[in-house]
């Protein structure tokens, strides 16, 4: 799955609020997308996290470790980077299975 930001679904625009509803928008639109795609969180293989600030890593490993199988976490990286599309704080790209 290319990497997703923030953004809402219905109106196409970055949630507001800041690193925690973004974070979590994304996980939603990654969550349908696997859906879509006829996989789940469980099939995930490897994820990319890029934040705009690292700071935000705890928070966000806190809500991506609720989204991902925890008996069996894929393999992660995070990292900071200078600027996201649209100005977003969040991007997250992953691998998953289908089968």
């Amino acid at each position: 799955v290319s990497g997703q930001i923030g953004l809402d679904p219905i109106n196409g625009m970055l949630v507001d609020g800041g690193i925690e509803p973004q974070a979590k928008q994304v996980l939603l639109n990654l969550n349908a997308i696997l859906k879509a795609a006829g996989s789940s969180p469980e099939k995930i293989l490897m994820t990319s996290i890029f934040l705009a600030d690292i700071a935000d890593a705890k928070l966000v490993n806190e809500l991506y470790s609720g989204f991902v199988n925890p008996e069996n976490p894929p393999a992660r990286q995070t990292m900071a980077v200078r600027s996201i599309p649209l100005g977003a704080l969040v991007e997250i790209s992953l691998i998953a299975a289908t089968k």
